[in-house]
């Protein structure tokens, strides 16, 4: 499957994500611009119209897995690389392939197949970036009704495992680059700011203010309405904060303490560790502020 990008690559387009993403590298700006290399698959999306004709084979290869029983789908990683960076002005093209489909596996989930797709970007000859997308198409297991329904686990990697051993012990940890200073946040290989891979960690303080937000209404999903989890409160509507911590940078988390109508941009919240179970345990952050 070979496409076209809609856009060549734009200083409009980079500066909203930046914008979005709260990027502000200098490389991103100016005459010399190049664009986040993290945007590659953006250059490709065919908007809400999408790209006709181009997904006849995908849509083969998951109706013939659905005929073996496997109709769920969850997708479980991407990998991206960036031989060399995009520029304003530069017109992308793309060929996308079933690059494999694994043998069948068995999962927590129940028993499938991984399937991987690779698109490879250029610019004219030139590669300028490869996006592999993996899913897991499978049949679910069949529970228990005895079972007990477990939260969801966060997914702990090599580039993250620092951060969630620090919850594990009620210390929130943020990431330092020991070349230029700057803080990030979520856990990350190397510096945004000046790509340097060295880094160490400081300890948050837990003050910060609820820079944008959201309130989830969902039906009650077993694993979020135990009573030993918050009952009803847990099934929500609830709100999901995106926290400016004082150090700078931004989490998301829940936004305790206060109900989810009386949840506000600016308000000011501290930071908690909320136990869900013997294992698991998350930051969260309550209102400073007192409910009328």
């Amino acid at each position: 499957m070979a496409g076209r990008g809609r856009d060549p690559v734009n200083l409009p387009m980079i500066r909203h994500w930046c914008e979005a993403m709260g990027d502000t590298a200098p490389a991103y700006t100016g005459p010399d611009a190049v664009a986040p290399p993290t945007m590659l698959q953006a250059w490709t999306m065919g908007g809400l119209s999408g790209h006709a004709g181009r997904s006849g084979p995908y849509d083969e290869l998951l109706g013939l897995l659905d005929e073996a029983g496997c109709t769920s789908v969850v997708a479980t990683d991407c990998e991206q690389e960036y031989p060399r960076p995009l520029r304003p002005g530069d017109e992308v093209t793309f060929d996308a392939v079933i690059e494999s489909v694994s043998g069948r596996k068995t999962t927590k989930l129940g028993t499938g197949y991984f399937v991987t797709t690779r698109m490879d970007v250029r610019v004219g000859p030139d590669l300028v970036g490869t996006h592999r997308f993996r899913i897991l198409k499978y049949a679910p297991a069949v529970r228990s009704p005895k079972t007990a329904a477990r939260r969801p686990r966060p997914v702990v990697n090599r580039d993250n495992a620092g951060f969630w051993e620090g919850v594990r012990h009620h210390r929130l940890l943020i990431q330092r680059c020991t070349g230029c200073g700057t803080p990030r946040h979520p856990w990350l290989p190397g510096c945004n700011a000046c790509g340097c891979p060295d880094w160490d960690t400081v300890e948050a303080s837990g003050e910060g203010t609820v820079y944008s937000y959201v309130v989830m209404h969902h039906p009650p999903f077993p694993a979020f309405t135990p009573a030993s989890d918050q009952g009803a409160d847990a099934a929500g509507p609830y709100a999901v904060g995106l926290i400016e911590l004082a150090e700078g940078v931004r989490m998301i988390s829940n936004v305790t303490g206060v109900p989810y109508d009386k949840v506000r941009i600016g308000m000011p919240v501290r930071l908690e560790f909320q136990s869900y179970d013997e294992e698991l345990v998350l930051p969260v952050f309550r209102s400073c502020e007192a409910v009328a």
